[in-house]
């Protein structure tokens, strides 16, 4: 793998509050600059950012088949180190993180076998934190 540079991505919320407490309590990511109407993070090295608006409503039902389990459609996340993985997942545990999709295998034995997981924040945007033993797997046909 190449050295990527650090993305950018912004999401809109519906009660910026209760995000701002997720993203910042329960996920422990680093605050950085914020206004009235939105929050920075570092997002494991990336800048994430939450927008205020009240009528965001993600639909709940929207998802796809992917290794036996419903993933919710669209989500977002991060690839990390395989140590990093499992440590994030502990302390989300130890959060009470409500899993859509609880830690666990995927594709096991087969090219781009994964760990991975997701859930949602408190306006329904789903996330999803995988990693690969083998990085060389990411794009693994």
């Amino acid at each position: 793998m190449t050295n990527l540079s650090p993305f950018h991505l912004a999401i809109p919320v519906n009660n910026l509050e209760k995000a701002r407490d997720f993203y910042t309590n329960t996920l422990n990511f680093k605050e950085g600059r914020s206004d009235i109407h939105w929050v920075d993070y570092d997002f494991f090295g990336h800048q994430f950012v939450i927008h205020e608006d009240k009528n965001h409503a993600p639909n709940p039902d929207a998802h796809s088949k992917v290794d036996g389990h419903d993933v919710p459609v669209p989500h977002f996340g991060v690839v990390l180190e395989w140590g990093i993985f499992h440590k994030f997942a502990k302390t989300l545990k130890a959060n009470q993180i409500e899993f859509v999709i609880e830690p666990y295998i995927r594709f096991q034995g087969k090219p781009g076998e994964q760990a991975t997981m997701f859930f949602k924040d408190p306006s329904g945007n789903a996330l999803e934190f995988k990693s690969f033993k083998d990085m060389s797997q990411i794009f693994a046909k």
